[in-house]
């Protein structure tokens, strides 16, 4: 199938390859995770056929209540920059959104690719009629106040599987990683791999297709891996 693909034109080489193949390629460069963010899913827009790929603005949110944690001068959404693709890490235990209508609206001003969220975005409606990416892991009715506050952006995060005592490993981004987000999940790509990576990616897809053709026509699953993928 193919994707409408939504790139920063610096990582055109990486967005031809879907979040499922580069994952593999992670694997096979010995990322445990393979790069995937996992639990967190498309929100819209409604063309499923959507994919993002573009360096990570990253954003850390806080609980509301935390008076420690460093404060931000300005919205971090008038921060982004464009062609990137905002993620971010908002407290897990928390029910409200970190995200609604108005920061899409603000989003795309800025030129911004998509949203990925570690957390729950809310105006559901309004991101699709936009027909503005955002990927998150659920929604709520609620908006950040007085239950979360932004704290800093374009630090590195460290975003944790949920519930906290999951055997999957947690996912590092820096800033400037290239994040690639379809209906399939969100992957990040570290950015000092990219080139490594899209040469892994682009010989699994070959072996991918010789497979498709030998199972299509009727070799069989089993031959066609042994033939093809050695195993």
């Amino acid at each position: 199938m193919s994707f409408s693909v939504r790139a920063n034109s610096a990582h055109s080489a990486l967005a031809k390859f879907s979040s499922c193949e580069l994952s593999d390629a992670l694997i096979k460069l010995g990322l445990p995770h393979g790069g995937h963010i996992p639990d967190i899913h498309m929100m819209s827009p409604s063309d499923n056929t959507v994919r993002i790929c573009g360096p990570a603005y990253t954003v850390k949110m806080v609980p509301g209540s935390d008076q420690t944690a460093p404060k931000l001068e300005k919205h971090f959404v008038d921060e982004a920059t464009s062609n990137s693709v905002i993620v971010i890490d908002a407290p897990s235990q928390v029910k409200s959104a970190v995200w609604g209508g108005l920061m899409t609206a603000g989003a795309i001003s800025r030129g911004c690719l998509g949203v990925v969220i570690s957390g729950r975005a809310r105006d559901i409606s309004e991101h699709i009629e936009s027909d503005f990416p955002v990927f998150a892991r659920s929604h709520s009715t609620l908006g950040q106040s007085p239950f979360t506050r932004p704290s800093e952006i374009n630090i590195p995060i460290t975003i944790h599987p949920q519930p906290a005592d999951s055997d999957f490993p947690p996912v590092s981004i820096e800033p400037g990683d290239v994040i690639v987000a379809d209906r399939d999940g969100v992957v990040c790509v570290p950015k000092g791999l990219v080139e490594q990576i899209v040469l892994l990616a682009s010989k699994g897809q070959d072996v991918d297709a010789k497979c498709m053709e030998d199972i299509k026509a009727g070799k069989g699953i089993k031959e066609s891996f042994k033939k093809w993928r050695g195993k």
